[in-house]
């Protein structure tokens, strides 16, 4: 869950039922907006804003803070968890 209040930068909340109604209704635009620069990508927020006010085209939003979360709880467990992006394949001889 995002921080609450004005003062912590806090963002919107979205539950898991919301989600599934938007994504149900194919709204994958909005549900993106929602669960990152919305939600707990304060960095993100800060440059959608700056966007907005300067007439520029929006940026792209980052990763949700929920999920770099997830991550670092994985590798704490001694999974190696690697992020992809566009156009990159996972290979199974890429193990060390």
């Amino acid at each position: 869950q995002p921080l609450g209040g004005k003062a912590q930068f806090g963002g919107q909340r979205f539950g898991e039922m919301e989600v599934w109604a938007l994504e149900a209704y194919g709204a994958s635009h909005v549900l993106q907006e929602m669960l990152t620069v919305k939600s707990d990508d304060v960095p993100g927020r800060s440059k959608l804003f700056e966007s907005l006010v300067k007439g520029e085209n929006t940026p792209e939003p980052g990763i949700p803070e929920a999920f770099s979360v997830l991550v670092r709880e994985l590798q704490g467990l001694g999974l190696e968890v690697k992020v992809m992006h566009d156009g990159e394949f996972a290979r199974s001889d890429d193990r060390k």
